[in-house]
């Protein structure tokens, strides 16, 4: 581990969005989506109209807070966080796709958060408008600082996207308020739901202000000090707003230790993993060996006990949450899609500190199965759980299952994912490079025109359907640098040129990144190939869900298997040991040109009594399986990742 420190070790610099233009055929069109579907769209359901959706009322809450309109706050507590997000998507989209139009709207809308803001900096649409008499009393459910992170996530986003800086001076009094409240000597307070860290630390690296980053390290090290404080706060008001939380389970919001003591990823996935991000970006900010040492050994735990192959984690629906080691069900777990994403934004701080691969990896596989399983591939509905297998008749109806929803619905009452999604999407440039005084970091083999402080890179990328990425380097220092490229840890036969001559990379890939060094010119070829094949996956035998079976993956896609191609039971195929599998693009219909496999199966014929001494007789079929993050396109369906192998 190289931290660096302000006494000379390497450091990485931030890359702004703007350095990076997504030039990629599968990214850009998804890119695209969102800005021409989904951001309208969910406008649209903000607004109250869309037809046929869950009401959301997000900004009328804040016109009526405002002043503007008559009316009742509804929603969720945390319902301003709906906004914020789809705020933070449009400040990213406004980079990816300008839009005069667009960039006015939203600036009434933020003209209209300023109103709503209290003159003592508060801004909370539910307070403000319903029980303004129990402002800050609440900290367990109630959400304020969650709402107030998001807010200066949308803040900085919107600050460093168009240069206009009201909602950032409109976060910045509100951080003042929450400062003024809590820390050392003053009010003690953590946030039920974590996130005001992330918002804090991001408005430190937009502003240089040392107080927000002591703030979002106030509330950090507070967790846990005190594992009674939500169950002393509880007693201390006499009221709750939910009505079931339990404030005896202090691992539900990992309150049970400080984030020194925690080891283990334990209950709400979400709060989990955004504790974590912060965690790792003070760290790194920081250059705080201690707390990267917690760091590491959570995201060990998380990703080698806890983490679905899909890049999905959270077990179970009882508390969104982690549940035991291994404990990994296929057909009703959880994998909240903001999991996902939250655990893309912890692996992007890593790699702040350390560039392993193994953050990469884990980011690939996330950002490539289980958060763009999320949305639809027409962008205009959402998944909220991401199972890994799905059973109609049982899936969404037997108690236990209600949860795995089999198709996606439009929208939510608890709306959280999908502006998540838009945000992670459109932001998605942010996680593909690093840069320090030595070395330029390539951590996603992403299609693109990169202006970075060493040099301008294309790429250009056939992945995830081909193994062929080629860089473009036109160096601007006239000096040696370093360019460090990841490199997946199921590639095994790489092959590289330099200006179309070999490049022996012995010795040269360490830690997952390939690092070449010289003296780069003003058009310079970096060529990477290597095969996909289709690989066969098999999970611990401590998953006791998964023994007997195995997944398919090709490049950094998992498969799954669908009824609309293999026919009815699911349950009743296997894929054979000797793999034989071939890769196909679809040229039709909703699924048209993804990469598809036909995989040589076997089907078990069912008996017709329900017991028998007879084995089912076998026949040898050949089975289809389609990319995992496209399922559920094409009608009710019986879907599954893990299959039987014979």
């Amino acid at each position: 581990m190289n931290i660096g420190t302000d006494g000379g070790k390497e450091m990485s610099k931030e890359i702004a969005l703007q350095q990076i233009r997504i030039k990629d055929p599968f990214w850009s069109g998804m890119q695209e989506k969102i800005t021409d579907t989904v951001i309208p769209f969910q406008e649209r359901v903000l607004n109250d109209k869309e037809e046929g959706v869950e009401k959301s009322h997000a900004l009328d809450n804040f016109r009526i807070a405002a002043g503007l309109m008559e009316g009742e706050f509804y929603g969720m507590v945390f319902q301003d966080s709906d906004v914020a997000k789809w705020l933070e998507g449009v400040a990213y989209s406004l980079v990816i796709k300008p839009d005069a139009a667009l960039e006015q709207r939203a600036d009434d809308i933020i003209d209209i958060i300023a109103k709503a803001q209290q003159p003592d900096g508060y801004l909370n649409t539910f307070f403000t408008i319903k029980e303004p008499e129990h402002r800050w009393q609440n900290l367990l459910e109630c959400h304020e600082l969650y709402c107030a992170g998001h807010m200066m996530e949308a803040a900085v986003a919107y600050y460093e996207a168009t240069g206009k800086d009201k909602l950032l001076g409109v976060m910045e009094r509100m951080a003042q308020h929450i400062m003024n409240r809590f820390g050392e000597d003053k009010i003690p307070g953590i946030p039920g739901h974590q996130e005001v860290e992330i918002g804090l630390m991001r408005m430190y690296h937009a502003t240089g202000k040392e107080a927000y980053k002591d703030m979002a390290r106030y509330f950090l090290e507070e967790r846990g000090k005190n594992p009674n404080f939500f169950k002393e706060e509880t007693e201390r008001r006499g009221w709750t707003h939910f009505g079931n939380m339990i404030p005896d389970d202090t691992k539900y919001n990992q309150s049970h230790a400080t984030i020194y003591e925690q080891d283990e990823a334990v209950g709400h996935s979400v709060r989990a993993v955004y504790m974590y991000t912060a965690m790792a970006d003070l760290a790194a900010e920081d250059h705080d060996e201690k707390l990267f040492a917690a760091c590491r050994r959570l995201w060990e735990n998380m990703t080698q006990k806890k983490m679905f192959i899909t890049g999905g984690i959270g077990s179970t629906v009882e508390g969104e949450a982690f549940t035991k080691e291994y404990e990994l069900p296929n057909d009703m777990n959880y994998a909240e899609t903001c999991a996902s994403i939250g655990l893309v934004f912890f692996a992007r701080n890593m790699l702040k500190t350390e560039k392993n691969g193994r953050y990469a990896d884990v980011m690939e596989r996330a950002l490539y199965n289980g958060i763009i399983s999320g949305m639809q591939l027409d962008g205009k509905r959402f998944f909220y759980v991401n199972p890994l297998e799905v059973n109609p008749g049982v899936s969404g109806e037997i108690f236990g299952y209600k949860h795995v929803i089999p198709e996606r619905p439009g929208w939510y009452a608890c709306a959280c994912c999908p502006p998540n999604l838009v945000r992670m999407v459109t932001s998605l440039g942010k996680y593909a490079w690093d840069e320090d005084e030595t070395a330029v970091y390539s951590h996603l083999f992403l299609g693109q025109e990169a202006a970075l402080g060493k040099a301008d890179i294309r790429v250009e990328s056939a992945y995830p359907w081909e193994g062929s990425v080629t860089y473009h380097v036109s160096a601007k220092i006239d000096e040696l640098f370093t360019l460090a490229i990841h490199i997946p840890a199921y590639v095994k036969d790489l092959r590289v040129t330099v200006n179309g001559e070999a490049f022996d990379t012995a010795g040269e890939i360490r830690d997952g990144y390939l690092y070449i060094s010289r003296k780069w010119g003003s058009d310079d070829q970096v060529e990477l190939h290597f095969p996909l094949p289709v690989r066969k996956i098999y999970a611990s035998t401590h998953v006791r869900e998964d023994v007997g079976c195995v997944a398919l993956m090709r490049g950094p896609v998992v498969y799954c298997f669908e009824g609309a191609d293999n026919g009815a039971n699911l349950q009743a195929l296997a894929v054979k040991k000797e793999l034989d599998a071939k890769a196909l693009v679809c040229t039709e219909g909703r699924l048209s040109g993804l990469t598809l496999l036909d995989v040589a199966g076997i089907r078990l014929v069912p008996s017709e009594e329900l017991y028998t001494e007879e084995p089912p007789k076998e026949e040898t079929v050949t089975l289809r399986a389609i990319p995992y993050f496209a399922w559920g396109n094409r009608g009710l369906n019986q879907m599954r990742v893990w299959m039987h192998e014979k």
